[in-house]
């Protein structure tokens, strides 16, 4: 049964909730981030399988490389496309509509991709995996708004987001051995079928946090004391339709703020270092380091492990920082700035022979990009009030550019010089771009406020 939520204590929003009652303290919000956790693992193993899959797809359906790079790319033209609809669609519907079928429609998608027979069909698969996965980040940045203080949005934020990471670097070398004994198409039935079970397992299980059977008052308390519970006191579908209406002219005014161009900005670098490892790394490794592909199984495991520490690193430094009295200045864009800084020497792998060494400095930029992660915890601290949603939207939009753009440039330099050498320059300057726009455009970290 829900409760009303009476706050008992006069704390600010942005006070960290250490004057509330912690005595009789609830944990739900760790179960809900469970959810998230588990449901970005899904998501990027979708995303991701196509490039597992890739040795034997290709040679089936005769798919040559330039082809290939196309298909890594056009995931992310519909996935772009989609965000600002589907912060929409979030900001109306609410967190678990939006997120059951958001699950169950990508996945869908996923396991159909076994089921095809030419590159049309593969190719408008990927387009409605890129729109049905579209809202599934600004929801995430949503429910961490709505059930987390500010002083646990980093960690929370960290938490869900190294899922990303971990099932790639956990689950790879299974989706390797499944498809030698099975084939490539069993890797998409497998994935499919899993998003699809685990969206009912979210129908099931997600609630809003006066909603929630196991949340009890002090919980609740504890996170509207922090700035939680933004979208909570009505149910959260009845609760979106009464937000503003929104106009697209609002898109161009929260543009005009540093804090959301910047973030952007500094987003689309990180994920350029990302997309990397997601679509080209695997053909990296056997092509310019003549690596056998099961010796690539195991490899790719290292960078993924790094990455995942490297995204709880940030998550726990940032609020470690903050809970000290550290200005969100300071707290949320260290991490980032460091992260970017030290991802850009990926360029150094250029100049080694041994691939030990390699993998080392492989795996040392990808635990760099896990810390520059946590920008969605910034969108969740400044997003206009009502438009978590859309400001999630327009953030998602620019940072996915980088899964349409970095593929293809990688592609390019790739046909153009026989080398991956070029490539690995363009991921390090853009990230150390990505860090010159922390430092220099993003400013304060504050709510925007949007004049009428």
């Amino acid at each position: 049964m829900s409760q009303p939520i009476q706050s008992t204590s006069s704390s600010t929003p942005h006070q960290k909730g250490a004057t509330v009652n912690t005595a009789r303290r609830s944990k739900a919000r760790y179960q809900i981030l469970g959810l998230l956790a588990v449901g970005t693992m899904i998501n990027y193993l979708d995303r991701t399988v196509l490039g597992i899959a890739a040795p034997q797809l290709t040679k089936e359906l005769g798919i040559n490389a330039a082809m290939m790079g196309l298909l890594f790319s056009v995931f992310s033209w519909s996935y772009v496309a989609a965000q600002i609809p589907g912060g929409l669609f979030l900001d109306r519907f609410g967190s678990k509509v939006t997120y059951f079928l958001s699950m169950t429609l990508w996945s869908l998608c996923t396991l159909a991709q076994g089921l095809v027979h030419g590159i049309g069909a593969l190719f408008a698969f990927r387009l409605g995996l890129g729109v049905s996965e579209a809202p599934c980040f600004p929801t995430n940045s949503r429910v961490v708004a709505t059930w987390f203080p500010q002083s646990e949005r980093a960690m929370a934020t960290g938490t869900y987001t190294v899922g990303e990471y971990i099932g790639l670097a956990f689950f790879s070398p299974f989706l390797f051995m499944l498809m030698g004994a099975f084939g490539w198409r069993s890797l998409f039935y497998v994935v499919g079928g899993v998003g699809i079970v685990f969206g009912l397992i979210w129908w099931m299980f997600y609630r809003e946090p006066h909603e929630h059977p196991r949340a009890n008052q002090e919980e609740l308390d504890y996170i509207e004391a922090g700035g939680g519970l933004t979208h909570s006191r009505k149910s959260d579908a009845v609760a979106a339709p009464a937000k503003s209406g929104f106009e697209w002219r609002t898109i161009g005014r929260l543009l005009k703020h540093r804090q959301l161009t910047g973030i952007c900005l500094g987003q689309f670098a990180g994920n350029s270092t990302l997309v990397f490892f997601l679509t080209w790394f695997p053909t990296y490794l056997a092509t310019e380091r003549h690596m056998a592909w099961l010796k690539i199984g195991f490899f790719a495991i290292m960078p993924f492990i790094a990455a995942s520490i490297g995204v709880m690193f940030g998550g726990v430094f940032s609020d470690w920082l903050l809970r000290r009295g550290i200005s969100p200045n300071v707290a949320r864009k260290l991490p980032i700035i460091a992260g970017l800084l030290l991802a850009s020497t990926i360029i150094l792998a250029n100049y080694v022979e041994s691939n030990v060494v390699v993998i080392a400095i492989l795996s040392v930029a990808f635990f760099a990009q896990g810390m520059a992660a946590l920008g969605w915890t910034l969108v969740s601290d400044i997003a206009p009030e009502g438009l978590l949603g859309v400001t999630g939207g327009i953030f998602n939009f620019a940072a996915n550019l980088a899964g349409i753009i970095t593929p293809l440039v990688v592609g390019f330099i790739v046909a153009a010089t026989g080398s991956f050498v070029g490539a690995l320059v363009f991921i390090g300057a853009v990230a150390l771009i990505g860090a010159l726009s922390y430092i220099f455009i993003v400013g304060d970290i504050k709510r925007i406020v949007l004049a009428d």
